[in-house]
């Protein structure tokens, strides 16, 4: 269900970006100016009337985060057991009000945890090694991904980033579809946030995760992946580099990682039979 906006985002920034006044220096002279920041904000996501965690994002597709981050995080298994969002913009932040299943609702409360502002670090606030680590399912066969239409698509969706194009402070995430389009990009100061952003618009749109590729415009974690895989995605390429854990995680589970997207250069670091050198 599409979430309902409780209150309008009327403030300044509510887009991503904020201008404001700044003093430029060059060649020794100084004079005033203006420049555009991207936004931050504290973004509490609430289920049933229990806080769970607050997250510092970029107010806009919220909705797409809240859901995404629901399915990429495991607190539900699919679209429809989200019933109901409001968006309530607060003096302090910005509060997601979610109405989930009731079975969902018992698991989450079985196994909460303190998750507070992970857009630094993917383990942040985890109490014990368990968990940290989540295991989805292995991935089936899928079809083989020319390596060519994961450059092409790197570029399309650079040229799609406005927020980045503007201020300079963001990640992108986005989904390339079989024919190679880019179809989706979601932007946010966080590089999990803009991925649980796609993920949620992908949800929203009914998409066949297996059918396509998640394009990073970050290094590739592993919770970068953990995410992907969780939706069932069989493709994940970054513009930087994995981590060992990461890389470890896409062998498990079936993942094709490609890194270091650049021009007309990668690299394939697990899986690397799915991705062809040549159309």
């Amino acid at each position: 269900m599409k979430p309902v906006l409780q209150q309008p985002l009327s403030v300044e920034g509510a887009d991503g970006l904020l201008r404001i006044a700044v003093q430029r220096g060059r060649d020794g002279a100084v004079a005033a100016s203006t420049d555009m920041v991207a936004v931050e904000v504290p973004v509490a996501l609430e289920y049933n009337g229990l806080s769970h965690v607050v997250m510092l994002a970029s107010p806009a597709a919220l909705e797409d985060f809240a859901l995404g981050f629901s399915l990429s995080e495991g607190l539900l298994h699919d679209a429809s057991e989200l019933y109901d969002c409001e968006v309530r913009v607060q003096t302090d932040g910005i509060l997601m009000r979610m109405q989930i299943a009731s079975e969902r609702f018992a698991a989450l409360k079985a196994q909460r945890r303190n998750m507070t502002g992970r857009t630094g670090c993917g383990l942040c606030g985890a109490e014990s090694l368990a968990q940290v680590f989540r295991h989805p399912a292995a991935m089936s066969q899928c079809e083989p991904v020319p390596a060519q239409q994961l450059l092409d698509a790197m570029r399309a969706m650079q040229k799609q980033q406005t927020l980045q194009q503007q201020s300079g402070a963001t990640h992108a995430a986005a989904w390339m579809n079989r024919q190679g389009d880019v179809v989706c990009v979601r932007e946010d100061v966080g590089r999990h946030n803009a991925l649980d952003k796609l993920i949620g618009a992908l949800a929203y749109a009914g998409t066949d995760f297996s059918q396509g590729a998640v394009l990073l415009t970050s290094r590739a974690s592993y919770e970068m992946v953990q995410k992907s895989a969780m939706m069932g995605v069989s493709v994940v390429a970054a513009i930087s580099a994995p981590t060992s854990l990461a890389v470890q995680l896409a062998t498990d589970t079936g993942v094709s990682l490609v890194g270091f997207m650049r021009e007309q250069s990668y690299v394939v670091y697990a899986h690397a039979a799915r991705i062809q050198a040549r159309a």
